[in-house]
């Protein structure tokens, strides 16, 4: 009986590993399924290769290096993270942490004391302190109200 049931375990075992690496595997002729879900003539063909694969007793990961070296990395689900692909997985944190710079830097330029630089440039300027009170009215910008000059920036949003 052992002999028997030898043959169906065995055939259980590479149909399972043959699923598994199917679902990784991008069908060449839809582009959007899978080759376990895809009954494009090149999905049967690589499905039948991987399991003649198996059988002939190779790994999972010679299979995926077998297929990745004929057909090239877009064949698979998961490509590999390497250099030349660090720039287009990484340029959505980079550019948005150049924007946040940019905004950062524009409310720290939105909130620098004008004032005190209009006064520097008019040191040597007689003016009367009726034109220094106007000048300041003028440059000095209104405070949020109901806040605290050091209140969080996300205190704004809230609710009054």
């Amino acid at each position: 009986m052992e002999n028997e049931e030898d043959p169906v375990k065995r055939q259980q075992i590479i149909d399972a590993r043959a699923r598994n690496i199917s679902h990784n595997v991008r069908c060449l002729e839809c582009g959007s399924q899978s080759i376990e879900e895809s009954q494009a003539d090149i999905a049967v063909l690589l499905r039948k290769l991987i399991r003649d694969e198996i059988r002939s007793g190779k790994s999972d990961k010679d299979i995926y290096n077998k297929l990745e070296n004929e057909y090239g990395e877009t064949i698979l689900y998961a490509p590999k993270f390497d250099w030349q692909t660090a720039g287009l997985w990484l340029s959505p944190l980079v550019i948005a942490g150049v924007a946040g710079g940019i905004w950062a830097y524009g409310r720290h330029r939105q909130r620098t004391n004008v004032h005190l630089l209009a006064l520097n440039l008019t040191r040597g300027i007689p003016l009367t302190p009726k034109e220094k009170e106007t000048m300041l009215e003028i440059l000095i910008p209104p405070q949020p109200e109901g806040f605290l000059p050091s209140s969080p920036w996300w205190t704004r949003w809230l609710p009054k």
